[in-house]
């Protein structure tokens, strides 16, 4: 999809407003029914039994995946946002405990400490300095290594491997390669936690599930958290950082105001809402959607990024970027039983990086027009490639 820096494409605006439902072509090459209004986007998002994602994993792009069938059954095992109730029920089940609130809470101190000891860096690179680079990908890249038992030194060659895997203009040929590339790593990484099962999430799950889930499912759960745990909070963290930047009043309040971390995070990441579609879904079963008439096997994509601008939100004048209204109900998360685990470490980090980036740096400004070229225009997860910022 289509952006304008922070802005939805326009024409998302025109649709959400017609009320439409209309056929769009994916970047799988097939033709879907484009989803904009904010009620609709819950409704797809929210009955899992007639908008499936296990059908959608067997789209395929027009010049061919070059994977096997059998390479691609291997691949789906363990992927949470591969899978139907009651597979997703199960495997979800495994993981559920170790992202609560609660434990959460047990991680701020270590995210605080990692969030500093970056600020440091950031600091100490001087005036000038990528606020990505230093900052916004290292900070959760560090946090799901510790929680995962990744090798810190491995994280160079995970965040450019994520970086390709989720570049929806990557050739078929080479999409296929970086694909295998990360399955024999994330392989290595389990086989190696099998041998000797650490305190991470890994290692609990060969401990305290080891019988019930099959290796691919394991690698299949590894490779997804290694690559959200990351990919997601450190696009937000630079994206945040440069609205927040262009908006200084907006920046001030937060400054101020530690009370308003909470809700300045809810309403960052429903102004921006950088997951631009999530999983195209497969209708199960000949169904309808504001009376337009979707047969099974119809395909389905739902724009965040618009119903999160959609006026049903409740919200008064959705398109602003107002800090302290918090927002809550936004789906920049999904919604249902495809609501992302890992919501609470996101939001644990940004509550803790965004106002502590604030206050170290109360000058903290772009160093220069931000091009065109800074934004990953083609990513399945919508960001930065870089921000130099100076103070």
């Amino acid at each position: 999809m289509r952006r304008d820096r922070f802005l939805p494409d326009p024409e998302l605006d025109r649709i959400r407003e017609s009320g439409e439902i209309p056929r769009v072509r994916t970047a799988f090459g097939a033709d879907a029914h484009l989803v904009t209004r904010y009620d609709d986007v819950r409704h797809v998002l929210g009955d899992a039994a007639v908008f499936s994602n296990a059908a959608g994993t067997a789209l395929r792009r027009p010049e061919g995946d070059e994977l096997s069938e059998e390479e691609l059954a291997r691949l789906r095992a363990g992927q949470l946002l591969a899978q139907d109730p009651p597979e997703h029920t199960r495997l979800r089940r495994y993981l559920t405990r170790e992202f609560t609130q609660r434990r959460m809470a047990r991680l701020e101190p270590r995210i605080t400490e990692i969030v500093e000891s970056h600020l440091d860096a950031l600091e100490k690179a001087g005036p000038g300095a990528d606020l990505v680079a230093e900052f916004a990908l290292p900070v959760p890249s560090m946090v799901i290594c510790e929680l995962l038992g990744v090798p810190w030194a491995d994280r160079d060659e995970f965040t450019a491997r994520s970086t390709r895997l989720l570049d929806v203009s990557l050739p078929a040929a080479e999409r296929a390669a970086v694909v295998r590339e990360n399955r024999a790593y994330m392989t290595r990484l389990v086989d190696a936690a099998a041998a000797e099962p650490g305190e991470d999430i890994i290692g609990m799950l060969l401990r305290e599930h080891g019988t019930e889930i099959s290796h691919d499912e394991l690698v299949g759960i590894a490779s997804l958290l290694l690559i959200a745990g990351h990919e997601t909070t450190s696009n937000m963290l630079a994206l945040g950082t440069l609205a927040l930047m262009e908006a200084p009043d907006q920046a001030e309040l937060l400054r101020r105001d530690p009370e308003l971390a909470r809700p300045a995070v809810e309403e960052l990441l429903r102004w921006l809402t950088i997951v631009h579609t999530g999983v195209v879904r497969v209708t199960t079963t000949d169904t309808e959607l504001r009376g337009t008439p979707l047969p099974e096997g119809s395909l389905v994509v739902c724009s965040l990024p618009s119903a999160n601008r959609d006026t049903a939100t409740g919200l008064d004048d959705p398109q602003r970027l107002d800090l302290t209204r918090g927002a809550a109900g936004h789906v920049a998360f999904g919604h249902g039983v495809h609501h992302c685990l890992g919501a609470p470490l996101a939001r644990m980090e940004m509550v803790t990086a965004f106002p502590a980036l604030l206050r170290r740096f109360p000058t903290l400004a772009p160093a220069g027009p931000v091009p065109p070229t800074a934004f990953r225009a083609y990513h399945f997860v919508y960001g930065m490639h870089t921000l130099p910022v100076t103070w």
